[in-house]
């Protein structure tokens, strides 16, 4: 600035330095500062130089923008449930389109099989009792069952109680437990996508989280998430215990374990992963180990509930178990139910209906064989981190493949298999690839309009 008194500007010239003094010790490396004469400002010469916090910044304030950043993290830590309030409600967002799509189809597809199940169908309004009631198939009819009645059959042992209970107390709102049963799905169904959504992002990335719960909405039996089985609040339930498991809230692990164990039988498999995981966050050192270890056992704690009550009613704590003969349904060696279903489709005639039944069946459970390998093997494993999603996906597949049915042996393990939750992560990863992509939503759609199709017109599936 122009001035005539020399001391005014020697005050002036002494404050410039010592502002530039104090900007040279606050410049990061590798940025220079240069004067503006126009306005005595500095600015931040950064065209040949990256700020080492950004990918492509073009922020000409680092110091600024540190503080920005570091002030965000304090509010989250200051009021970490609003965080976790949004990270749901971002979930919804993700997970809700997939959602709305495969009910929209669903409810398409049970209007053509309930409009060409009747006489004079170009003419006769379907009411939408008749479209509900296209839903009312094989085992969804056993949990009203027991919903009305409660254990009055000993077969009845081999469903587990939650889910119809839950009917029963709901049914009284709905008029029937049969609509319970379907609202008890639906909403497990959407809840269930949602913490798969926020499992996956938290554990890998969240495109992988949208890809697993796409490929999980498609899979050709997922229209059972829907129906009124008890899939879906199973499903729903180990997820939720899985997530909580991950992130070290042990008895809400247990808890969530628990129910799981009295909606199947095969909740109980969700101790392998609790141990693991229990024992890798205390960097399997036995003197950390606490008093929080014993919430793993409200997980078998389910199965016991239930065992004491069939030993009440039925004289029998393993009454659940035992009722798997009935089913025609009993333990024998796992390589014996491939051998089997083989022998089953050469025994029938190429291309009849119970052929391709059992080939869909048979393709399900080596496709999930094959995942599930790979949850342990390539390039696609889970590390040792992650190690709990292997150890669940193999102890559930066994499982399956160890009580075989008697005339079809691979006979509903396309059903069950959706919920072995590690495969989708997996088949996801496998999605990266665009063909693979491309093939698996092209067949496995095809096949999901084919089944539920089947399903509502009244003709065992799975």
């Amino acid at each position: 600035p122009r001035s005539d008194n020399p001391l005014r500007l020697s005050w002036w010239q002494d404050t410039v330095k010592a502002r530039n003094k104090q900007t040279d010790k606050r410049q990061p490396q590798g940025i220079v500062a240069t004067r503006e004469p126009s306005n005595d400002m500095y600015r931040l010469n950064s065209q040949n130089t990256q700020l080492p916090f950004s990918h492509a910044s073009t922020d000409t304030n680092a110091t600024d923008k540190g503080t920005r950043q570091g002030n965000r993290a304090t509010t989250s830590d200051i009021n970490p449930g609003r965080n976790a309030r949004h990270e749901w409600i971002a979930a919804f967002k993700h997970i809700f389109p997939i959602y709305l799509a495969t009910h929209l189809a669903f409810a398409m597809l049970t209007y053509l099989a309930s409009l060409f199940s009747i006489k004079n169908f170009t003419s006769t309004a379907l009411s939408p009792r008749t479209l509900l009631t296209a839903w009312d198939r094989w085992d969804s009819g056993q949990f009203v069952a027991i919903a009305m009645h409660g254990y009055s059959h000993r077969y009845h042992a081999a469903f587990f109680p939650l889910y119809p209970y839950l009917e029963r107390f709901l049914g009284f709102v709905t008029g029937g437990p049969f609509i319970a049963g379907l609202i008890i799905s639906n909403i497990a169904g959407l809840v269930l996508f949602m913490v798969l959504y926020r499992l996956v992002k938290d554990d890998f990335d969240e495109n992988l989280a949208g890809r697993t719960v796409l490929y999980l909405a498609v899979f050709p039996t997922s229209f059972f998430l829907a129906a009124a089985y008890n899939e879906s609040l199973f499903l729903c339930l180990t997820l939720l215990s899985f997530y909580s498991l991950r992130g070290g809230r042990w008895w809400l692990t247990g808890i969530f374990g628990l129910l799981a164990a009295l909606t199947r039988s095969s909740g109980l498999f969700l101790l392998i992963p609790f141990c693991y995981e229990y024992l890798r966050q205390h960097q399997f050192r036995w003197k950390a180990i606490g008093f929080s270890v014993l919430s793993g056992l409200l997980i078998p704690l389910g199965v016991g509930i239930f065992a004491v009550y069939c030993f009440l009613h039925y004289h029998d704590a393993l009454a659940f178990s035992h009722a798997q003969a009935t089913w025609g349904r009993q333990l024998q060696p796992p390589w014996m139910t491939f051998v089997d279903a083989l022998l089953v489709i050469k025994h029938y005639k190429f291309l009849s209906f119970n052929s391709i039944h059992t080939v869909l069946d048979f393709a399900a459970c080596v496709l999930m064989l094959v995942l599930t390998i790979l949850c342990f093997v390539g390039p696609w494993k889970f590390g040792k981190e992650k190690r709990a999603y292997a150890l669940y996906a193999a102890a559930f597949y066994l499982f399956l493949i160890l009580f075989p049915a008697e005339n079809f042996p691979v006979q509903s393990i396309s059903r069950q298999v959706i919920e072995i939750f590690p495969a989708f992560i997996v088949l996801a990863l496998l999605g990266r690839r665009p063909n693979f992509n491309l093939y698996y939503l092209t067949i496995v759609g095809a096949l999901l309009g084919f089944m539920l199709l089947q399903y509502l017109s009244g003709y065992w599936i799975v």
